[in-house]
């Protein structure tokens, strides 16, 4: 353990990564800070400078940019009462009163000092299980992979907020978009309608920024300019806990930190059912509940330390079985393809280096936004007042570059746009773009790992039944669908007059 972690510091620590990391961290969080913009649509944009990167320093970077923005949402939550992220949502409960009383600079730095605690927590976490969860990873067959690929799906896509069929069905729009081109097999041409562009599938560049940065741009263009001002200036001298504050919010920041590390371990939950759990445990277990909702410091200090913590957790199950928990994820796994790196059990001893600056650079990072955000406070605020009617056209700009310099090719330019439209009309109808772009990233592998397993089993379809764990999940598989099923059919309530 204290070589690996001599490699990570070793690896972390050299210049250029230091830079990556601080690169990433700076523009998570500022993007954070705007609201409507979260993790997906600002790792979406930004991939693309990542390509040139050596993967080490590249997974800094996008890793840097995901905590990154989930530590600035906090900012526009507490001041603006607006999240900046899902996540976030629950902290403006609390957060805003404290701001409207006069007391912004103690809400921001319990913010800041829960969601660091957090995050120390799920490092320690991930320092200590990731090992051990890649070693019983290696005995995972295709066909065990198959069924926990296929759990992990339908676990995000039940178990998130909205309609689960909505969410099962926004998968299996994913899973068709993956199958579009080549099939590496037969060599066959599938779903391209004789368009040549197509034969190499979609881009994933191109789908994550459509589904997310576009479509935002189209679904916050006509609700710009609300919120509430704190009129009252934030300096890094005000962000001063009042006396007993710490002390008061620690047990809501360690329990949030444990909570919140559970729940990003799990398929389908991550920071924003942590967050929201954290809530409505601090608000039981209080004596006084009544202050909840009109300034309550465990209000924003336990939401805060479970969303930082489920933010770095999430990693563990991504890296060392190869099964994205949630849809950044997805699209962090996708990155780490585009750099032919294969996330599984053999990452850990075949890229320690990678493995082991990550973990160390979680800390660095999280200590750089630390250091970062006191004394910009004052910087967030005013570009806050900035008119979103010009925030968003920069964006939709530099999101058509991003895409056009990947190939050079317009055909990626109108696909982002018209994959905006899509995500914009799912959002719209109740649908889910996330799980779409969870359904195309892990589509391919769970139809290669399908076909490899009954290659194995000679096309014996008992042998996803056969195998122990495969049995698990596909028990767990069809209990979900009969919940979904249930849900749906069962005979509704008629209210009372």
């Amino acid at each position: 353990m204290i070589d690996n972690l001599w490699l990570g510091i070793t690896t972390a620590f050299s210049l250029d990564n230091l830079l990556y990391c601080f690169a990433g961290v700076l523009f998570g969080n500022l993007i954070g800070v705007l609201p409507g913009i979260g993790a997906l649509a600002a790792i979406s944009m930004l991939l693309p400078m990542t390509y040139s990167l050596d993967p080490t320093g590249a997974l800094m970077m996008l890793a840097g940019i995901f905590y990154g923005t989930s530590f600035g949402g906090a900012t526009t939550s507490i001041l603006l009462n607006l999240p900046g992220t899902e996540s976030h949502a629950v902290v403006c409960v609390d957060g805003n009163p404290m701001a409207r009383q006069g007391r912004a600079g103690s809400a921001l730095f319990i913010a800041m000092f829960a969601s660091f605690t957090g995050v120390c927590l799920g490092i320690l976490l991930m320092l200590f299980f990731s090992p051990i969860l890649a070693k019983a990873a290696l005995m995972f067959g295709p066909a065990a992979y198959f069924s926990l690929m296929m759990l992990g799906l339908l676990a995000a896509s039940t178990l998130s907020a909205g309609s689960p069929l909505k969410g099962i069905a926004s998968v299996f729009l994913g899973l068709i978009f993956g199958v579009i081109g080549t099939d590496l097999n037969s060599g066959a041409l599938r779903f391209t309608f004789d368009i040549p562009e197509l034969q190499d599938g979609l881009s994933l560049l191109a789908l994550a920024m459509g589904l997310f940065g576009v479509a935002d741009v189209y679904a916050n263009a006509g609700v710009l300019g609300e919120g509430e001002f704190i009129t009252k200036k934030v300096t890094g001298r005000s962000i001063r806990p009042a006396k007993g504050e710490v002390r008061q919010s620690m047990g809501a920041i360690t329990r949030g930190a444990v909570g919140g590390s559970f729940f990003g371990i799990l398929p389908g939950t991550g920071g924003t059912i942590a967050s929201f759990m954290s809530y409505a445990i601090e608000k039981k277990l209080s004596r006084t509940p009544e202050r909840f909702g009109e300034g309550a410091i465990e209000g924003v200090a336990g939401p805060e330390a479970a969303n930082s913590s489920a933010a770095i957790t999430a990693f563990i199950p991504t890296l060392t079985l190869g099964i994205p928990g949630s849809p950044v994820m997805a699209l962090m796994l996708g990155a780490l393809m585009i750099h032919n790196i294969q996330p599984g059990p053999m990452m850990i001893t075949s890229h320690p280096a990678l493995f082991w600056g990550l973990l160390v650079s979680f800390w660095i990072g999280n200590l750089l936004l630390l250091i970062l955000n006191i004394p910009l406070i004052g910087m967030w605020v005013k570009l806050l007042s900035v008119p979103y009617r010009y925030i968003y056209p920069v964006v939709l700009l530099l999101i058509c570059i991003g895409v056009y310099s990947l190939n050079n090719d317009l055909f990626d330019v109108i696909t982002v746009l018209g994959m905006g439209v899509l995500g914009y009309f799912l959002s719209a109808l109740g649908f889910a773009p996330a799980s779409v772009l969870l359904g195309f990233v892990l589509g391919p592998m769970v139809e290669e790992n399908f076909r490899r397993a009954l290659l194995v089993s000679r096309g014996n379809p008992m042998t996803f039944l056969e195998d122990p764990i495969s049995a698990v999940s596909m028990a767990f598989v069809a209990l979900m669908l009969m919940l979904v099923a249930y849900g749906r059919l069962r005979p509704k309530k008629k209210k009372v007059a």
